[in-house]
């Protein structure tokens, strides 16, 4: 069988106590011997110096066990090395008093002690071996007196044989016994840190859930409520306990707190909280009832708040998910009739003479063009949005790739417009962007930048550099006015444009496409120098993902001014 062991981490475990006790026990048996010459020498008779002074070193050694001297580790509470200073300054103190008394006195009841406390609190080779050296002792003291002939010394062999074998059945049956309260608390004690863990586990659950908790008695009032629920609730610094029926607002929750009482039964219902000088809040609710009816325990409702205004943004995002399918459905539908439709104008065009024919011609085509673009930029939105592995990916230059685009854009689109380019990131600098997704941000950017620009010649740059971490960034600034701030918000979002002829997709493109590289793009209003002086502008800076990977948990770090 195992050593009997137990935790002694906590003060006051059942295993503590006991060798609390014990200690105690052997504490006041040396005060009572000490006590008992004291008697001795008061009646009279003559005491014995060694006597004396051994009585005065047990109570010394059984003092210093008591205020934890010689206490067992606080890992387990078991005798192993500690058997020396206890149980065996025992045996040895009782047999030196039973061999130095004087007047008859018999010391080997004494003997006990040590043969409980080590069947107790030791194993059962400790707790058998104490019980045989005792029994030892005792028939050793019983041998000499038959062995000096001494009066009754038989009957004293006797008894002492038979003390010995009380003692060998108390090991028997007290050992087991402490080896299995040792597994009971042992297996408590690990309940009871599975309860405090599930417990806490329990309670940061409902702590950090975004639908409302509420715990209801009978009495309407609550007995435990969440961040949420109080939030829903609209309850400011109340803390449960609080009464439900104390609010009006609040009566609804009430209402059907008692309906779930009265009928035993779940409920579910939409209800609306109404504030004074605050707009309805209206909330989804299900309550549940713990515990079950036929537990003599107060019945406790359990009710749980979903706001509605989560479910409908959920179901709008799902609608507007479903919405963009169809958009991009529609959009591969057209392209091959539209193509069909500019194919033909271009043909009629041919044939045609007349200026203001001509102008009609040129009008289908405009229109047909727009048309094109803007189902690219829905097929575009509904390709996939994955992150790409950047394992072998191809990295490109990115100070040559820029200078490129902007002079092909320049000469092609951008005519007549005061374009300035600034590649100060250097020759050696590479970014893993595939080039045909950064020319087509870069275009994006500077169509956009186009329609603000003012005429002067540094209306529109094109900067790149490379911050203090490594990190590449490329910007594109215009002199045009300011956002609007509802239109700041809403930048980067699909279908969102102030403009009546655009698409609202070349931005929400252009995060996409930089996402999808491990890249960021981010809007600033700020200032560049001019001729005049300093420019306020407006200015998008994309954000390279960052050659380190350590150094990359946020591209935005380093572009903030």
């Amino acid at each position: 069988m195992a050593p009997t062991s137990a935790r002694f981490d906590a003060p006051d475990t059942s295993f503590a106590r006991i060798w609390r006790g014990f200690a105690t026990a052997r504490l006041l048996v040396a005060v009572a011997l000490l006590l008992l010459q004291a008697l001795i020498q008061a009646l009279g008779q003559a005491h014995s110096t060694p006597f004396l002074l051994l009585c005065l070193a047990y109570l010394a050694a059984t003092l210093a066990i008591r205020l934890g001297v010689a206490r067992p580790h606080a890992g387990t509470l078991q005798l192993g090395r500690r058997w020396l200073p206890t149980i065996g300054v025992d045996l040895l103190a009782y047999s030196a008093m039973q061999v130095l008394q004087s007047g008859g006195m018999d010391y080997t009841p004494l003997l006990g002690l040590p043969v409980l406390m080590a069947a107790v609190l030791g194993s059962r080779s400790t707790a058998l071996g104490t019980a045989a050296g005792v029994t030892l002792l005792l028939l050793a003291d019983a041998t000499w007196l038959w062995l000096v002939a001494s009066p009754g010394a038989t009957p004293r062999l006797l008894q002492a044989g038979l003390t010995g074998i009380g003692y060998f059945v108390v090991a028997f049956l007290v050992q087991p016994l402490a080896a299995r309260l040792t597994r009971e608390q042992e297996a408590a004690r690990r309940s009871q840190m599975a309860a405090a863990v599930q417990a806490q586990v329990n309670e940061l659950v409902i702590e950090t859930l975004t639908d409302g908790v509420l715990v209801i008695d009978g009495a309407d009032w609550v007995r435990a409520a969440n961040p949420a629920a109080r939030v829903l609730l609209n309850a400011g610094r109340a803390v449960p306990p609080f009464s439900l029926a104390s609010n009006a607002a609040w009566l609804p929750l009430v209402e059907l707190s008692r309906r779930t009482v009265a009928d035993g039964s779940r409920q579910a219902a939409d209800v609306a909280l109404q504030h004074p000088a605050h707009a309805p809040c209206r909330l989804h609710v299900r309550t549940r009832l713990t515990p079950l009816r036929e537990q003599r325990a107060e019945t406790l409702c359990v009710m749980f708040l979903q706001d509605l205004r989560d479910t409908e943004a959920r179901l709008h995002t799902d609608r507007l998910a479903a919405m963009g399918r169809m958009s991009a459905a529609v959009a591969h539908e057209i392209r091959n009739p539209l193509a069909a439709i500019a194919q033909a104008n271009a043909l009629l065009d041919e044939d045609l003479h007349d200026p203001a024919h001509k102008r009609l011609t040129l009008l289908v085509r405009q229109n047909a063009q727009r048309l094109a673009k803007i189902a690219e930029e829905v097929l575009e939105v509904s390709r996939a949005q994955g992150q790409l592995d950047f394992t072998g990916s191809i990295a490109i230059p990115l100070d040559d790739t820029v200078r490129t685009v902007c002079s092909d854009w320049h000469r092609h689109g951008g005519r007549g417009c005061g374009l300035q380019v600034l590649p100060e990131a250097g020759d050696g600098v590479h970014v893993e962007f595939d080039p045909d997704h950064l020319r087509r941000i870069l275009v994006n950017l500077l169509d956009n930048a186009l329609r603000y620009v003012g005429p002067g010649p540094d209306a529109l740059q094109v900067r790149t550099w490379t911050a203090a971490g490594g990190q590449a960034l490329l910007e594109v600034w215009s002199d045009g006015a300011p956002l609007e701030p509802q239109v700041e918000q809403r930048l980067f979002e699909p279908f969102f444009s102030s403009e009546s002829r655009s698409s609202g997709l070349g931005l929400y493109i252009c995060r996409e496409l930089c996402e999808r590289h491990g890249a960021g793009i981010a809007y600033r209003r700020m200032q560049r120098p001019g001729a005049a002086g300093p420019v306020d502008g407006n200015a998008f800076t994309i954000a390279f993902r960052h050659p380190h990977p350590a150094a990359a948990d946020s591209h935005f770090d380093t572009i903030v001014v």
